[in-house]
């Protein structure tokens, strides 16, 4: 079971939430535990109930939840949301740090960046990697980037969501690093869904298939740190040893699940995109390296 983390103690500095879906609420509810006092702000006013009751105070607009803290922290559909809601309140936000926890894309993270510093603001990207039960446990964590000094000036107060992964100061770092966790993330679920498809289609309900399917999946981390280096040592020195498998091999199988997820009449976008990797690495006369030359189409397309 995860624990929360244990409030500290006394009142502690200020902090705002703006946007109280799911993972806002979860926040400023975490930061109220630990005995901040948390001023939050939302479209629809109400989702703000409860947390009024546990003792946050709503504000009645942008301008002023931002003028209630020096740090706040935005939890939005994405970041064109924190341009609509703070453009109104620009004049508020110097001095103040915005913690943007949004997702999008890296290179709209770095202009998001550059528009707080236009508006004499200090900014950090974050990417939550729980979902919102989890934020405040022991299992939850958090990457940021931006500038170190920033990051240090609230680690206390943003430990408390997760532990703080600070990778570096570009700010699309940390975003980069919450894409690229979700590209793990997403495509393993729709795999879940194919193989759970495939089974069905045998008479397998999902309760028994997916046990089975999910040790696979569990099995994962521990076939790619089999060996004695770190797993993307190899990777960083483009070295594809074919000792244990092959591109060729990897190929075939992908060949196999996409005939038969066909054969099923199942969707075939996933296999598909899958069995293009090792042919274009067959093609390109690699079948013989191991299945990690797969990477190169990866990274140059086309």
């Amino acid at each position: 079971m995860n624990e929360q983390r244990k409030p500290t103690s006394g009142r502690t500095s200020p902090v705002t939430v703006i946007g109280l879906g799911p993972m806002g609420q979860a926040m400023a509810r975490t930061l109220l535990t630990a005995g901040h006092p948390v001023t939050v702000w939302n479209r629809t006013a109400g989702r703000a109930d409860g947390l009024v009751t546990d003792g946050a105070t709503l504000a009645a607009t942008p301008g002023e939840a931002v003028e209630a803290s020096d740090l706040v922290i935005l939890s939005l559909t994405d970041y064109q949301a924190m341009y609509d809601i703070l453009g109104s309140a620009t004049a508020s936000l110097a001095g103040r740090t915005l913690v943007n926890l949004s997702s999008d894309t890296p290179d709209r993270t770095r202009e998001a960046a550059a528009w707080a510093e236009d508006h004499h603001a200090d900014f950090l990207t974050g990417g939550v990697m729980v979902p919102a039960p989890m934020v405040g446990t022991d299992a939850a964590s958090v990457y940021y980037s931006g500038r170190h000094g920033v990051m240090e000036r609230h680690r206390s107060a943003l430990a408390l969501l997760g532990t703080p992964k600070h990778l570096g100061e570009d700010p699309g770092l940390a975003q980069m690093m919450y894409q690229a966790q979700l590209a793990v993330f997403l495509t393993t679920l729709s795999g879940m869904m194919q193989a759970t498809a495939m089974l069905g289609t045998a008479g397998m309900p999902a309760r028994e298939a997916l046990p089975e399917l999910l040790s696979s999946a569990d099995s994962i981390g521990d076939i790619m740190r089999a060996g004695e280096e770190s797993p993307g040592a190899a990777l960083d020195a483009g070295e594809h040893p074919g000792d244990l498998s092959t591109v060729t091999m990897m190929g075939a199988t992908a060949d196999h699940v996409v005939d038969t997820s066909a054969s099923l009449g199942l969707d075939l976008a996933l296999p598909l995109a899958v069995q293009a990797h090792y042919r274009r690495a067959v093609k390109d006369g690699h079948g013989s390296d191991n299945w990690t030359r797969i990477i190169d189409s990866i990274r140059a397309p086309g």
